[in-house]
């Protein structure tokens, strides 16, 4: 924009006066320029201006600097909300991870144990892993992933890597149904460990407890004694684990001694059971031994060639001479 030559300005007015008082401000600048720049006497001067201008100069930045600072922290702020989410989706996944790899562990230590039951007990067993549970005051039964196109039947003993777990009762096309020795409905005969005692163990509606209700009184029964299958009925193999004596008391009738027992098998955390192929002992006397004769070795062999006999040969004998006849015929 060009400047309107008819303002009058008295500094730069076309008069002499003017000419006069620019020459003066000239000059004076140029005094005080060369003295500053030789005593720098003009540094407190400019220090002390500076302190009252730098408040003026802080509060014309205040919106810039707060603009930038909400950015910044609003900034911030998301990129640790998105670290923070992130992380925490990192710990639940490895806290997942690990907990399978407990489980997984855990499963294989199972299925290890049923194995060396296996081998140990030189079994015919098939494996089956438990889907359903039907607990309830009046059922204890769980469901198995084997069925009737698995040769599973009625009748079979279920075991853990512990002991005796129950029996099949029902069987569908795929699926099965095993009652556990913990039904009410349930009987299993067993023999306590220590002293031979046969008796019966039945199950309770308490779910977790077995009761031998018929105990004589005269019987050595103990807290702590173990209790085996007996094999009697037919149902049960001999000498599986059943469970363990936990308390014993008179009933009240004061005719029998009524015990309770825990499980041996964990029938409430073993998801892969076995099932018995193997028939059971049959019941009654022991089969006749063999027929006992000489040894192989010894024996002759009915094959070989039978050797001609001879006729026996006598050797002849003298006839014996009358004692009276030899003394006669020694006389002249």
């Amino acid at each position: 924009m060009a400047l309107n030559r008819d303002d009058k300005s008295p500094l730069f007015s076309p008069g002499v006066a003017g000419t006069l008082r620019l020459i003066v401000y000239l000059a004076l600048a140029c005094v005080l320029m060369v003295l500053d720049h030789r005593g720098g006497w003009l540094g407190n001067v400019r220090y002390a201006l500076s302190l009252a201008v730098e408040p003026v100069y802080r509060i014309a930045g205040l919106p810039s600097q707060g603009f930038h600072a909400a950015t910044v922290a609003f900034a911030d702020r998301q990129a640790l909300t998105e670290a923070n989410q992130r992380l925490r989706e990192d710990l639940l996944l490895a806290n997942a991870k690990l907990n399978r790899m407990a489980s997984v562990a855990e499963q294989n230590q199972r299925l290890k144990e049923l194995l060396d039951t296996q081998h140990s007990l030189s079994l015919n067993v098939q494996l089956a892993r438990l889907i359903g549970v039907d607990l309830g005051t009046f059922r204890h039964r769980i469901v198995l992933n084997v069925g009737a196109r698995d040769n599973v039947h009625v009748g079979q003993v279920v075991i853990d890597a512990r002991g005796v777990m129950g029996q099949i009762v029902e069987v569908m096309p795929t699926t099965s149904t095993a009652m556990l020795i913990t039904d009410p409905n349930h009987a299993i005969p067993v023999t306590i460990e220590r002293t031979g005692l046969r008796t019966v163990a039945y199950g309770s509606r308490a779910g977790d407890m077995l009761t031998l209700p018929n105990i004589p009184v005269s019987a050595d029964v103990q807290v702590g004694d173990k209790l085996v299958t007996s094999g009697l009925g037919g149902r049960f193999p001999t000498g599986f684990p059943v469970g363990e004596i936990r308390d014993v008391a008179q009933t009240p009738s004061g005719t029998f001694l009524s015990a309770q027992a825990r499980p041996a098998a964990d029938l409430d955390r073993s998801e892969d059971v076995l099932l018995l192929h193997d028939l059971a002992e049959s019941a009654g006397p022991p089969p006749p031994a063999p027929a006992v004769g000489p040894p192989a070795d010894l024996a002759p062999d009915p094959n070989a060639p039978v050797a001609p006999t001879l006729p026996s040969v006598t050797s002849p004998t003298a006839t014996p001479v009358p004692a009276h006849a030899a003394s006669s015929g020694a006389q002249p």
